[in-house]
């Protein structure tokens, strides 16, 4: 039941009080006379007085238990019609193509006047192998920030370390659990590559890959990206790494034991079949600018990998 503003409430329901002992709403909210109340009668000796004419009644009131109007900012508001139009989505919805193996670039038939393929307007996935200390991140930072068209860095060491508690650490011995977190960091990598590709974001991956060890070769590489990948090697020589690996702090800093032997193991790219460049004597910008000769070459005649 509701009760108009300002009434007072029903109330409680105690012993000798509520419905059970006569209370009603009648008696909270009085109705009009039902008709003249009954005279008592004379006592003896009393003359009886006349009976008067009852009042005029002002007519009826307002029902008893009907609540006040809502106040206006209380009102529902009035229903659209049935055959209104839907309200268009209004947020906004961009569709993304979904990634796929990325394709060897296609490339017009060459002409006797035809230029190189300009690798800066290509969309391109590119992996930059070397060891540790070759300046792999430094060069690919630099080479997708100077870009002409939209280029994303991937780094296979930034993505592995996403794992903060149980992080497997390669340098503490390679095992079931750093070779686990490795592929899941690679596989990731991949992931993201063929994603921005396929919405005409060029990628620039890096990567220690050894020629020797089939687990990080370049296999799971191009099964994760696709056969468009073009590998290209950083390979400085090693008082080069020796002293860039100085430099380093936290786990990306490795012994000067393990910086020669990973180097050593390096080298065997030489011989390959894939392009190779010695930044020894190069900064970052100038190994850049090398880095787009030797991926127009790449693109005019992909390396056979």
């Amino acid at each position: 039941m509701q009760h108009p503003v300002g009434s007072p409430l029903p109330p409680p329901h105690q012993p000798g009080h509520g419905p059970a002992l006569g209370w009603s709403p009648a008696a909270h909210h009085p109705g009009p006379p039902q008709g003249p109340a009954p005279v008592p009668p004379a006592a003896p000796g009393y003359p009886t007085a006349p009976r008067q004419a009852p009042a005029p009644h002002p007519g009826p009131g307002p029902a008893p238990h009907q609540p006040p109007p809502a106040p206006a900012h209380h009102r529902p508001a009035p229903a659209p019609p049935a055959s209104a139009p839907p309200v268009p989505d209004t947020t906004g919805h961009v569709p993304l193509p979904p990634g796929g193996p990325v394709a060897v670039p296609s490339v017009p038939p060459a002409t006797a006047t035809a230029a190189a393929p300009d690798p800066t307007t290509t969309t391109l996935a590119v992996l930059l192998i070397g060891p540790a200390g070759a300046g792999k991140t430094s060069v690919a930072k630099y080479w997708a920030d100077h870009r002409r068209v939209p280029t994303a860095h991937i780094s296979l060491d930034d993505v592995r370390e996403w794992v903060r508690s149980g992080f497997a650490d390669p340098q503490t011995g390679w095992n079931e659990h750093s070779e686990a977190q490795y592929r899941l960091a690679r596989r990731t990598c991949g992931f993201s590559a063929r994603n921005f590709l396929a919405n005409g974001i060029s990628c620039i991956l890096d990567d220690a890959v050894f020629p020797d060890r089939p687990v990080v070769g370049l296999g799971g590489w191009k099964r994760h990206v696709g056969p468009g990948l073009l590998p290209v090697v950083l390979l400085p020589g090693l008082d080069i790494v020796l002293e860039r690996n100085a430099e380093r702090s936290g786990n990306r800093r490795l012994t000067d034991e393990e910086v020669a032997r990973i180097h050593g193991r390096m080298a065997g790219w030489y011989g390959s079949g894939l392009p190779i460049i010695d930044n020894s004597q190069l900064d970052i910008p100038e190994t850049a600018h090398l880095l787009d000769e030797v991926l127009s070459r790449s693109i005019a005649s992909p390396p056979a990998w």
